[in-house]
């Protein structure tokens, strides 16, 4: 109204949804890790590292909101848990069990990762709750092309299909070769590469209790092992190259690249 003065109100915090609300979490909690010593890590911008005495370290992970944390001095943990509780309004869930699609199961020396209940929810999204299960994620010999001559399938089918199968490689590296391949035909997939992403799925839903065990070990030896199939492309002859390296027993990580179209799958 003509007479009135306006007036601007200045925030003093961000409110929640707000645009610049990220930014202005990540900021601040980003300032508190750093003064509390911790590294943020170079190549991972949510890791973050304490190194302590006689070489104990913590190891912070951040996703929006919700922290995951463990260390090898539980002197070094609690302190950072209260003080954490202290600064900002937090709960503490105990150990981890289940985060992102992940199921944690933890044990005196054992870690045990999965993603049983993630295959459970595709199999039904997909409507294979009730398929035969498979014993290999691939027929033997299978040679998959892009002009096949069969007859187009749903794109966005099959997208969500192969897309949901490359998040279950975090925990299933005796699938990533088959998503590997499959992945080449993400445009315009015909019927017959929708079945075998659906062979895929059936092969999972008969190993879903199957994942990655971390267990203490006394041997921390590096050991790598790589593989090539030479030229296996029908269409132009080009190959595809994978490699796992492991820590003792423990895969650390793992890679796969067809050549042919620069697809890579890589887990670390």
């Amino acid at each position: 109204m003509k007479g009135k003065e306006e007036k601007v109100y200045l925030l003093r915090k961000a409110l929640y949804r707000l645009k610049q609300a990220p930014w202005a979490w990540n900021s601040k909690i980003n300032s508190y890790f750093q003064h509390f010593g911790l590294q943020r890590s170079p190549n991972e911008p949510s890791l973050y590292v304490k190194i302590g005495e006689k070489g104990n370290f913590l190891v912070f992970f951040l996703y929006v909101d919700d922290i995951i944390y463990a260390g090898t001095d539980m002197k070094m943990v609690e302190k950072f848990k209260m003080a954490m509780m202290k600064e900002f309004e937090m709960i503490d869930l105990g150990l981890m069990k289940y985060f992102l699609g992940f199921q944690v199961k933890q044990s005196s020396g054992d870690i045990f990762i999965l993603q049983e209940k993630y295959v459970e929810d595709l199999l039904k999204k997909f409507q294979m709750s009730t398929c035969k299960p498979l014993l290999t994620p691939m027929a033997f010999d299978e040679k998959l092309k892009q002009d096949d001559g069969a007859e187009m399938g749903d794109e966005k089918l099959h997208r969500s299909l192969e897309g949901s199968l490359i998040y279950l490689t975090n925990t299933r590296p005796d699938i990533v070769q088959s998503v590997s391949v499959l992945s080449r035909f993400m445009s315009k997939p015909s019927k017959i590469h929708y079945a075998a992403a659906k062979r895929v799925l059936s092969y999972v839903h008969r190993t879903k209790k199957m994942g990655l065990r971390y267990v203490k070990d006394s041997s921390n030896k590096q050991v790598g092992f790589i593989d090539s199939d030479w030229a296996r492309s029908v269409e132009d002859r080009r190959s595809t190259l994978g490699y796992l390296l492991c820590l003792g027993s423990k895969l650390i990580s793992e890679f796969e690249e067809a050549k042919h179209n620069g697809f890579i799958i890589c887990r670390s």
